[in-house]
C-alpha cells in the first residue's frame, strides 16, 4: 500500500534542507541532496524512473517518471516542488511534532507539504487503478528556490524536458512532445493559483561629498540625498502604483526594505545605497521599471546610480528577476484542475515562485499545494493533516482522467 503523505512528510521534515545560502558558512551542500536521496529510495522502490540533473556540485534537481501505460508519451505533466527551506533557530524545528490534527516543522507548508502529496499521489497511481496511457507524469523536485531559482532555471534551460531528451526503455516517445501544464508546490490552501506577481530587487547608490562635522556646508550629504529618494519611492510612487492594478492581484508595490550609509557623526557621509523590493504585474518588465525609477531620480537631482540589488555572488543567473505569472485559466487542463479543486474562479497571490520561471520557458503553469502561506517562514511552521489528504485525492482523481 503507498506511503500517506502525511508520514512521507514527518521523514521529510525531519531532513534539514536549508538552502546554502542561509547558513553561515555555506558549506553543507547535502541538505537538499538527503531530502532526493529519500525521494529516489521511495520511488525506486516503487518501479518509478528517475533522472538526475546537476544544477550546482552537490545540489540536483531529481526527476521522478510515471510512464504511461501505453507506452507511448504523447503529454507530459510536471509537479514541480522545491525541497530547499530557509533557515531556522535550533535543530528542533525539524522534528516533526502532530498536534490538534496539524504536522509542525520547518518545510511543513512550504513546501514539504507539496512534495509529500505530489509523491503520494505518484506512488497511488504507481500502485493501483488504471495510469495514464499516454500521458508522462514527472516530478521534478527542485533545489535553490529560496534563494535564486537556479533549480528551476537549470530545468528550463537544460534538455531533460526537451523533445526527444529521452527513450522511455516501456516504449517509444513523440519527439514533439513538451510539458502541457506545470503543477508547482506552494502553500495555496489546496487552491489552484494562475496568477502571481513578479519580484525586482534594487539597488539605488547616492553620492555626496566628505568633509568634517563641524563644517557640513563643505560637504555634500549623501544621506540627505537619499532620504529625499525614500521619500518620493515611499509616497508619490507608490501612489502612482496603486493606480496600476490586476483583477486577481491588486497593485503592484514598491518597499524600501534596507538602508546603509555614512562612517561616523562628526563626518558628512559621501555615500549611501538602500535596496528596494519592487512587486510587479503581469506586462511589467525589468526595464520598464528602470526606466521609471531613472526618471525619479532625474527628477530630483540627486546624484545616484541604480542597479540590480541580488549579490553578484549568488549564482551564474545573477540578477535574474522573477516575472509576473499569468496563466490563462481557460487551457484544457487548468480547467479540469479547477473543477477538481470545486472551484468556479482561478485565484492569485503576492508571492512569486517556481511557476514563472517554468511559465516564461514555455510551460503553462499553475500553483497548488497545502497549508497557507501565512505559516510559511515562521518558527512555528505548520499545516492541516486534512489538506494533505484533500490534496493527494484531487491529484489522483486529476491525474487518473488524464488520457
Amino acid at each position: 500500500m503507498p506511503l500517506a503523505a502525511h508520514k512521507l512528510l514527518r521523514e521529510l521534515i525531519a531532513l534539514p534542507s536549508v538552502n546554502p545560502a542561509f547558513l553561515p558558512d555555506r558549506d553543507d551542500l547535502t541538505g537538499e541532496q538527503r531530502v532526493a536521496d529519500f525521494l529516489a529510495f521511495t520511488a525506486d522502490r516503487a518501479g518509478l524512473e528517475l533522472e538526475w540533473q546537476e544544477v550546482f556540485p552537490g545540489r540536483s534537481n531529481l526527476l521522478i517518471r510515471l510512464t504511461p501505460a501505453g507506452g507511448r508519451v504523447r503529454r507530459r505533466i510536471l509537479l514541480a516542488p522545491h525541497m530547499d527551506t530557509v533557515g531556522v533557530d535550533g535543530e528542533a524545528r525539524f522534528k516533526p511534532v502532530v498536534k490538534a490534527g496539524r504536522l509542525h516543522g520547518r518545510g511543513a507548508c512550504d513546501t514539504k507539504g507539496s512534495i509529500a502529496t505530489y509523491l503520494a499521489a505518484l506512488l497511488e497511481l504507481a500502485a493501483s487503478g488504471p495510469r495514464p496511457r499516454e500521458t508522462e507524469i514527472i516530478l521534478t523536485a527542485l533545489v535553490d528556490e529560496e534563494n535564486n531559482q537556479s533549480g528551476s532555471r537549470a530545468l528550463v534551460a537544460g534538455t531533460l524536458l526537451s523533445p526527444g531528451s529521452r527513450n522511455s526503455k516501456r516504449g517509444t516517445e513523440d519527439k514533439s512532445v513538451l510539458p502541457t501544464l506545470a503543477i508547482v508546490g506552494e502553500p495555496t490552501l489546496c487552491k489552484v493559483i494562475t496568477a502571481h506577481k513578479g519580484d525586482l530587487w534594487l539597488r539605488v547608490t547616492t553620492h555626496g561629498k566628505s568633509a568634517h562635522g563641524s563644517k557640513p556646508h563643505l560637504g555634500k550629504n549623501a544621506v540627505h540625498a537619499m532620504a529625499r529618494v525614500v521619500e518620493e519611492l515611499e509616497t508619490r510612487y507608490a501612489a502612482t502604483l496603486k493606480r496600476r492594478t490586476h483583477p486577481l492581484l491588486g497593485h503592484a508595490t514598491v518597499n524600501v526594505g534596507f538602508i546603509a550609509g555614512g562612517k561616523q557623526p562628526n563626518i558628512v557621509p559621501d555615500r549611501c545605497e538602500i535596496l528596494i523590493d519592487r512587486r510587479t504585474l503581469p506586462g511589467e518588465t525589468r526595464d520598464g521599471v528602470f526606466a521609471e525609477l531613472r526618471a525619479l531620480l532625474r527628477r530630483l537631482g540627486v546624484q545616484s546610480d541604480l542597479a540590480d540589488g541580488i549579490a553578484a555572488a549568488l549564482t551564474d543567473t545573477k540578477n535574474a528577476p522573477c516575472p509576473a505569472l499569468e496563466t490563462d485559466p481557460e487551457l484544457p487542463l487548468v480547467r479540469q484542475l479547477l473543477r477538481c479543486a470545486g472551484q468556479r474562479r482561478p485565484q492569485g497571490v503576492d508571492y512569486f515562485s517556481d511557476a514563472a520561471v517554468l511559465a516564461s520557458g514555455g510551460i503553462p503553469s499553475v500553483l497548488l499545494g497545502p497549508g497557507d502561506i501565512a505559516q510559511a517562514h515562521t518558527a512555528d511552521e505548520w499545516v492541516e493533516l486534512k489538506q494533505l489528504e484533500r490534496l493527494t485525492r484531487l491529484l489522483v482523481k486529476f491525474l487518473r482522467d488524464q488520457p
